[in-house]
């Protein structure tokens, strides 16, 4: 696969969009790695999701026939990965929270890969600062509302917990939780869409927007599809969402709130085989900084950088 007209790829960024420092100060949307692993506790792997998902995304074609845009024209690179801090999940969060406050210094949107689903605290300290109002929205498999977990206050099971501490938040595909985090959900009456959801739609997703802010952070856990859909992360769980259960909730966010940041978690390409989910959470990640991008204003026939309407991804048969 390759570009079409004479903009080179580069090797290793997203979508294979040139991500010099000249584009970097020029692109709206920053695709962040972050490839930290420490607190899953059942298949190992997630460190490798970023890296997965970025070559696959050298597939795809640039032009999305939902929004009918070139995407690419919204301004997006590839910056280099952060590194893991080994210090424990609380140095780890910290150093999300100072990454990502970079890039909001310099007016760019964080789009953030991991790695388990610990990093994003960090990611929503740091949103906080500049967007008091922030909300998040979780797609998930899993509560994550434990207190602690095997001893530790910041891990994958306890990220929604200490996300709950900061701002309000809504979960949707949560099918797997423990007694006392369903107890929490009902005594603090948290906006919680089990999946299969029992009301119609109209009624679930109306309570999920309801429940957010204006400003929203959005995280994705791979595992919110259903391990038949998508079965390589790091704790898979039957039952989930589809692709277009997803995009049912994605588009309503969308469409009605401003999207400051968002991160995909918990991919884990442990085979060969994992290679169409990778290219999936791919295309997810692009439509929805298109989404984002159309959300915010922009026309689509204008280009953001020089440059970009040259630029194609011919995909291959």
């Amino acid at each position: 696969m390759g570009p079409e007209g004479d903009i080179p790829q580069s090797g290793f960024s997203f979508a294979g969009l040139p991500s010099s420092t000249t584009d970097i100060s020029a692109s709206r949307y920053v695709v962040i790695p972050v490839p930290y692993e420490a607190t899953t506790e059942w298949l190992p792997g997630t460190r490798q999701g970023p890296f997965s998902i970025i070559e696959s995304s050298r597939l795809l074609e640039l032009y999305d026939h939902e929004l009918d845009a070139d995407v690419s024209r919204a301004g997006i690179c590839t910056v280099d990965e952060l590194a893991p801090e080994l210090g424990g999940p609380e140095r780890m969060v910290a150093a999300v929270k100072d990454e990502i406050g970079r890039w909001l210094d310099r007016d760019k949107v964080p789009v953030m890969l991991g790695g388990e689903h610990t990093i994003t605290i960090g990611a929503v300290q740091a949103l906080l600062e500049r967007h008091p109002g922030l909300s998040v929205l979780q797609l998930d498999a899993h509560a994550d509302l434990r207190d602690s977990y095997l001893g530790a206050r910041f891990s994958q099971a306890t990220v929604m917990r200490r996300i709950h501490e900061l701002c309000p938040a809504a979960q949707a595909g949560v099918r797997s939780l423990s007694s006392a985090e369903r107890q929490l959900i009902e005594e603090q009456s948290l906006p919680v869409v089990f999946w299969p959801p029992k009301e119609d739609t109209d009624t679930w997703l109306g309570k999920l927007t309801s429940a957010l802010t204006d400003t929203v952070y959005v995280t994705i856990d791979a595992d919110v599809f259903d391990s038949a859909v998508l079965p390589w992360v790091g704790t898979p769980e039957p039952g989930g969402l589809t692709w277009d259960d997803v995009w049912l909730v994605l588009r309503e966010i969308a469409g009605q709130k401003t999207i400051v940041g968002f991160d995909v978690v918990e991919f884990c390409p442990r085979a060969v085989g994992a290679a169409p989910s990778a290219y999936m959470l791919a295309k997810l990640v692009y439509r929805l900084i298109g989404h984002i991008w159309k959300g915010a204003g922009s026309n689509p026939t204008n280009t953001a950088r020089a440059g970009s309407t040259e630029q194609e991804a011919t995909q291959h048969g």
